[in-house]
């Protein structure tokens, strides 16, 4: 445990960023496995504009890389795509 002030106060709004991101981080899983089982379905394009509103705004925020975000899009709408093909 630390003895300085303001590493003990660091500490606490580290724990809690760490939880928020978790939740973020948790909540994209959430919604990308929303949208692939909506593939097909009249819902299809809400899922899909919901997710990917859901990785833009966790890349705004920090909680993922940028580049991470574009690949998470990209994924996603290819396997959108290849699950409405067949």
């Amino acid at each position: 445990m630390a003895n300085i002030k303001s590493q003990i106060k660091r500490n606490r709004q580290n724990e809690k960023r760490r939880l928020r991101n978790r939740a973020v981080r948790s909540e994209l899983r959430t919604r990308e496995q929303a949208a692939l089982a909506a593939a097909g379905s009249e819902s299809e394009a809400e899922a899909i504009r919901q997710t990917i509103k859901r990785i833009d705004k966790a890349a705004a925020k920090g909680v993922i890389h940028k580049n991470t975000a574009a690949r998470k899009k990209s994924r996603l709408m290819a396997r959108m795509k290849d699950t409405s093909d067949s």
